[in-house]
């Protein structure tokens, strides 16, 4: 192939591995090179490994902001992050006016869909579609009184405001502590200059957290999930959030759904305006789902209430809730229905027709007479794109007729199903399990797709 042939992107990314083969020759180049090269240069070096190389763009970055966005940070980048953080400079103001590094911003948390820089709109007020906009330590606001009051920073050799942008998972571990740690050191480096902003925490037991909530800005915090803790320790949180996307609570004790704790927990629920995920596992709620609902957002998107222990009452009152017309997703699994009376799934299935896109109830007991009833409802879920309801003691005919409901629904794809009762010798104690006869099953529910004409649709159960 002639040069002037190939692919121009293909060439540049020629250009950058040869750059980047000779570290020091690509270090010393930095000030030369255009700065629309910079981000394709960040990503090669990134995945590449090339810390030195990193360490030094990051201190010259000619962009206001810095994502890692969508790069893939496996066990070796966690070390470039590290990395990144440490090569943090932190200039006067007057330096960063000028043509001097222009980073004011970096972000590392991973698996951000977005891109590595911003585009800037002007040059008297750089923008990042990413900064904190809620702490009052923000660029954002911060820069905001100094225009109200039309002043600048106390001198011209004042450090210009930044921010860090971390997920962090406090669990506990040495790793994630070093991690913490480096980003205290370098928060009180910047003196004050350097605002901190964790958007998704995950605690893994609140002992090992608590030291380290202290430092921190919980206004930030949009995705918090709080592994084994207390309600009262979990309510002295929420106190100092009003911006929550998403909650998750898992394994959270408390003495009582009558006390004084748990409606202090409501009270700060209703608060969380923007909340759009709820997440209670292994948190009993018998009869008591009402005031839950009533403490939540109308316009709810996701709901997951497994191992809830949730009641006929608490189903009945889901059924005529405000959440019940709006959720993209719910999850009812491993809470037994044994009650006879369908009417409130059903009422609840036909009000979510509209919406509902994920639906799981595994472990849920139930039967052919419970899902007889409720699929004629089921299959007018429209949008419905996944469907589990795994360990559930049904028979063969009665997931046929499942598959004939649910192959008109266009949007849906996976449906994770349980093994029909007939393939084990005794169901309720989960016997010995005939692989001939899944077989079967497997082999009979293809034939059908294939002739409805759904073989993009899947079908999927998992065995032991």
């Amino acid at each position: 192939m002639m040069m002037d042939e190939r692919d121009p992107s293909s060439l540049l990314d020629l250009a950058i591995q040869s750059l980047l083969s000779n570290e020091l020759v690509a270090i010393n180049s930095l000030g030369e090179i255009p700065r629309e090269l910079f981000v394709p240069l960040f990503s090669a070096a990134f995945m590449g490994g090339y810390k030195k190389t990193l360490t030094s763009m990051v201190k010259i970055w000619p962009f206001t902001c810095l994502h890692i966005g969508t790069l893939s940070v496996q066990e070796p980048q966690r070390e470039l992050l590290k990395a990144m953080v440490e090569s943090l400079q932190f200039l006067p103001a007057q330096d960063c006016s000028s043509g001097g590094p222009k980073l004011r911003i970096l972000d590392v948390r991973q698996g951000v869909d977005c891109k590595t820089t911003c585009p800037d709109f002007g040059v008297r007020s750089p923008t990042c579609f990413h900064g904190c906009t809620h702490s009052v330590h923000s660029i954002l606001k911060l820069e905001s009184q100094y225009s109200i009051v039309d002043l600048k920073p106390e001198s011209q050799s004042a450090i210009q405001p930044m921010e860090l942008l971390v997920d962090l998972s406090l669990d506990g571990t040495l790793r994630e502590r070093e991690f913490f740690a480096l980003l205290l050191n370098k928060v009180q480096q910047s003196s004050g200059s350097l605002h901190l902003c964790c958007r998704d925490l995950q605690i893994d037991r609140f002992s090992y957290a608590k030291n380290a909530l202290k430092f921190l800005d919980l206004t930030c915090i949009q995705n918090l999930s709080v592994d084994q803790a207390s309600l009262s320790e979990v309510t002295t949180l929420l106190a100092r959030m009003t911006y929550l996307d998403s909650l998750s609570l898992s394994k959270i004790t408390y003495r009582s759904l009558h006390g004084k704790v748990f409606r202090v927990f409501l009270n700060y629920l209703g608060r969380m305006n923007c909340l759009k995920e709820l997440n209670l596992s292994s948190f009993s709620l018998t009869d008591h789902l009402d005031s839950l609902l009533r403490a939540l957002p109308p316009n709810l998107d996701f709901l997951y209430l497994p191992f809830c222990e949730i009641s006929y009452r608490d189903l009945k009152f889901l059924s005529q809730s405000a959440q019940a017309t709006h959720l993209k997703l719910l999850n009812l699994s491993n809470n037994p229905m044994y009650w006879d009376d369908c009417e409130p799934f059903q009422i609840l299935l036909q009000k979510l027709s509209d919406t509902l896109q994920h639906l799981a109830i595994n472990h849920c007991h139930l039967t052919d007479a419970i899902l007889s009833a409720i699929l004629p409802a089921l299959s007018k879920c429209s949008h419905l794109r996944v469907i589990s309801f795994v360990s559930n003691p049904i028979s063969m005919p009665m997931l046929l007729r499942i598959l004939h409901y649910l192959t008109p629904l266009m949007e849906l794809k996976y449906v994770i199903y349980p093994i029909p009762i007939h393939c084990y010798e005794q169901w309720q104690f989960h016997g010995r399990l005939d692989r001939q006869k899944l077989t079967d099953v497997q082999a009979q529910l293809k034939a059908m797709l294939q002739a409805a004409k759904r073989s993009d649709m899947n079908w999927i159960t998992y065995s032991q």
